[in-house]
């Protein structure tokens, strides 16, 4: 039988009240940035309006771990500041975090965006000299993996091989060859050779890298495939990797659990910041 990718990968048809969501979104990352006194907003690190990283400190940011949030949008919509609130969880677990932006596509090509996320974390090396766990969503969940996929010494001589040992990336998409026959390459502007170029799932990775690959229970047949291949081809080469399914979940309330310092979500995150730091939670 033959797939419909334009269905399968069309998530806002398949949650119909997400623009609530959208809205809900927004309220809840303003008031977490009014009542984060000590966060450092719009930090620059490229030329554009959109290449900037809100940064949220834990007490004793000092000697915290540290981890970085990459929002989705399909990679060509959505802001930073709506997602403030999913550094709530891991700081209240001790973590310090970084909400990170980027230009968006068709002004940017996927590829432009991976780099850009590159330049973001080895600004925010050479500022805390500290390894860093990525985590992300949707488009987002993408760039984390691309990010633990890097061997940071071919980017940078002063940053460790593995500056991003571990990525946490709910409901990505990691081969993006599907994507070429669906009206959302309008703008992403995707061949196959650039498809393939841009999906993660089909690069080299460093064995002794972490990736968990984590969806909603209810998304699409296609996002529960898209994160079951590439726990499984990366634990193939090497990768230590987690499949999991966030139960009663959707494609935009699966993060929500990020804001909850209690939830099993926020749990493993700030666990996996705590030991590419080398310490135990």
């Amino acid at each position: 039988m033959t797939t419909d990718y334009e269905v399968e990968y069309d998530n806002r048809a398949r949650v119909p009240e997400h623009p609530e969501v959208f809205v809900r979104w927004a309220r809840e990352g303003a008031a977490y940035r009014a009542g984060a006194h000590n966060a450092k907003l719009g930090i620059s690190y490229g030329p554009s309006m959109r290449r900037t990283i809100d940064l949220f400190p834990a007490s004793g940011d000092d000697q915290a771990p540290f981890a970085m949030f990459i929002h989705g949008g399909w990679w060509r919509s959505l802001d930073p500041s709506m997602f403030s609130q999913m550094a709530a969880g891991p700081n209240a677990r001790g973590v310090s975090v970084a909400i990170a932006g980027y230009d968006l596509c068709p002004h940017a090509s996927i590829a432009d965006i991976i780099e850009q996320m590159r330049s973001a974390c080895l600004m925010l090396w050479r500022k805390r000299r500290q390894r860093i766990v990525v985590y992300g969503h949707s488009a987002g969940g993408h760039l984390a993996a691309c990010l633990a996929a890097t061997d940071w010494k071919l980017f940078a001589s002063d940053a460790p091989a593995d500056l991003v040992p571990a990525a946490y990336a709910i409901s990505g998409v990691f081969d993006l060859t599907p994507l070429i026959g669906i009206s959302v390459n309008e703008d992403l502007r995707l061949d196959e050779s650039e498809a393939r170029r841009v999906s993660p799932l089909h690069w080299q990775v460093p064995a002794g890298r972490g990736l968990d690959a984590v969806v909603g229970a209810l998304e699409s047949a296609e996002f529960l495939r898209q994160s079951k291949a590439i726990a499984e081809a990366w634990r193939g080469g090497g990768v230590l990797t987690r499949y999991e399914e966030i139960a009663g979940t959707n494609h935009f309330t699966v993060i929500d659990a990020l804001a909850d310092s209690n939830s099993a979500m926020t749990a493993r995150v700030a666990a996996l910041a705590y030991s590419a730091k080398g310490m135990a939670l």
